[in-house]
């Protein structure tokens, strides 16, 4: 593909690495927005080959300097960008997200999985020291996520039970975060032999109990080993939608449930709204 121009208000980034995400195989294998070309990688680390003066200034950046790309677009003019949520921006919300946009709107290099990347005047970028390795600085999508999804929009405070469903590296990740932000107990759980090396780590991630749902009930097994059900529940589980009947299970009454995970128009066996 052309090398992009670069002009007053955007960007020319040389990618030094870039994340593999589940949604990157469901792309590759046409399950998740399927049907056109595009360049994928939405977890991008590089350094600014070409900065234009007004994107620089804006981005507070220069030449040379090493970057992390948010996926989502901003407009940082909307009641949304305002409050920090990019993925709900009016102007762009999920339409312009890096490594989802067909090759064939200029100028073609929306993704990370390419030699260079075009940075368009609305995005976000994440300064990244000289001194960390790119390949770990990637890790901002998901660490971010994990912060994001367990700590900001749940609101965890110091004491409380939380229940972390799916131990990928979200997962992991968000089971950290609460870790971090205080959580007094953390349950995390996982689906049969696909997910059980993933709990035999994920008390290094700040987990107390692992439970396979497969063979055991994740409900009682909270409730043995906490002494009640979970303030927080959050679920990142990868199109599992039974996941969301268990996360309303494990929820106790008043809790929080963040649903992270699911997406779709399928069925969700479990689920039983009078319980919400």
């Amino acid at each position: 593909m052309p090398r992009p121009r670069v002009g007053d208000d955007d960007a020319l980034l040389r990618v030094e690495a870039c994340g593999l995400c589940g949604t990157d195989h469901e792309q590759f294998t046409g399950t998740l927005f399927g049907g056109f070309a595009f360049v994928p990688g939405h977890e991008t680390v590089g350094v600014l080959e070409e900065v234009g003066p007004r994107a620089a200034e804006r981005w507070g950046v220069a030449a040379g300097d090493r970057v992390a790309v948010v996926v989502f677009q901003a407009c940082r003019e909307c009641d949304a960008c305002r409050a920090g949520d990019h993925r709900r921006c009016a102007r762009h919300g999920l339409r312009d997200m890096y490594g989802f946009v067909p090759v064939d709107r200029e100028p073609g290099l929306w993704g990370g999985y390419a030699e260079l990347a075009y940075l368009a005047p609305d995005t976000v970028l994440v300064p990244v020291p000289p001194s960390l390795d790119p390949v770990v600085a990637t890790l901002f999508n998901p660490v971010g996520a994990g912060i994001q999804w367990g700590v900001t929009v749940a609101g965890t405070r110091p004491g409380d039970v939380v229940a972390v469903l799916g131990p990928g590296i979200r997962g992991l990740s968000t089971a950290a975060a609460v870790r971090d932000a205080g959580a007094g107990f953390v349950m995390v759980t996982g689906l049969g032999s696909r997910d059980a090396e993933r709990l035999v780590i994920a008390p290094r991630f700040g987990a107390d109990l692992v439970v396979d749902v497969e063979t055991d009930d994740p409900v009682r097994a909270l409730r043995d080993a906490a002494g009640r059900l979970a303030d927080v529940v959050v679920d990142v589980t990868a199109n599992a939608p039974a996941a969301l009947g268990q996360a309303v299970a494990l929820a106790r009454p008043g809790g929080t449930v963040v649903v992270a995970g699911m997406r779709g128009t399928g069925p969700v066996p479990g689920f039983q709204p009078d319980v919400v």
